[in-house]
């Protein structure tokens, strides 16, 4: 049975896709065959695990949702097509900037929240884990995303702005379960770059785990702030190999097995 955990926040900078490229590859180490797939047309995803010019691609995820879109349910979807192996164990499907004029397609298609999930169930039966990177709004893609998953997991940096956004994207999932996703539900919430020297910091925590931890469920997990996790973006690797003993690999490999937990793994 594959799982597909789509990984939202509509506030950019949250730590996003470094936890969806760390716990992905989290999960790969573990053992489990995991498609990582970049609903973001800024490509973050593609670029992190080492694909610098994610616009020199010929395949990606815009290329197969089109197909999608101009053919309908007669459209015959390869689950080899555009996806590109990364020497850590994972597959990815990439985006670029193409995904953006994509977006501007679906307004007006037919069944448009649900062309990410027809490509999402021509694949799934191939992986353990599906893990969508979502673009840092709650737009079309986020949508798709939202509809093609299972489950959401949310990353909120302990600042005021981000858990300001939080009852926003909260009530957009509760939408999407009601009109057009049933079995959708919340993964739980997981702080990122949490920096307990400062009071400020430990206040958010405790006020995001008063608030959410029994109507949304929280993370005991939490990632915290570090210049290694930033650095592994310009690496083309993840947090396990280019700093393996530090605090935040250890960190996401804690998610990874807290999340393997709540699956009874």
């Amino acid at each position: 049975m594959c799982k597909v955990i789509a990984i939202a926040n509509q506030k950019g900078g949250v730590g996003k896709t470094t936890t969806a490229v760390n716990l992905g590859i989290g999960l790969a180490r573990k053992g489990k065959k995991v498609l990582l797939i970049d609903a973001d047309p800024q490509g973050s995803m593609t670029v992190s695990l080492g694909y610098d010019h994610p616009d020199e691609l010929e395949v990606t995820l815009s290329t197969v949702m089109l197909k999608i879109l101009n053919d309908g349910n007669d459209c015959e979807i390869s689950v080899e097509e555009g996806i590109l192996h990364h020497a850590e164990g994972v597959d990815l499907m990439p985006a670029n900037l193409e995904l953006s004029a994509l977006e501007v397609y679906l307004v007006n298609a037919i069944a448009r929240e649900s062309i990410l999930k027809l490509y999402v169930n021509a694949v799934r039966a191939k992986y353990d884990y599906i893990i969508i990177d979502c673009m840092p709004s709650l737009g079309m893609m986020t949508i798709n995303a939202l509809t093609a998953a299972d489950s959401v997991l949310i990353p909120v940096q302990t600042a005021y702005l981000p858990v300001n956004g939080l009852q926003q994207l909260i009530s957009t999932i509760n939408k999407v379960k009601r009109q057009l996703n049933r079995k959708l539900k919340i993964e739980g919430i997981v702080m990122t770059m949490v920096d307990f020297r400062t009071v400020y910091a430990r206040d958010i925590f405790e006020k995001i785990h008063l608030t959410y931890s029994d109507s949304v469920g929280t993370f005991e997990t939490y990632i915290p702030i570090s210049v290694k996790a930033a650095e592994t973006s310009a690496e083309g690797k993840s947090i396990f190999e280019h700093c393996g003993s530090g605090k935040v690999a250890i960190a996401y490999g804690e998610l990874t097995k807290e999340l393997l937990e709540h699956e009874g793994e």
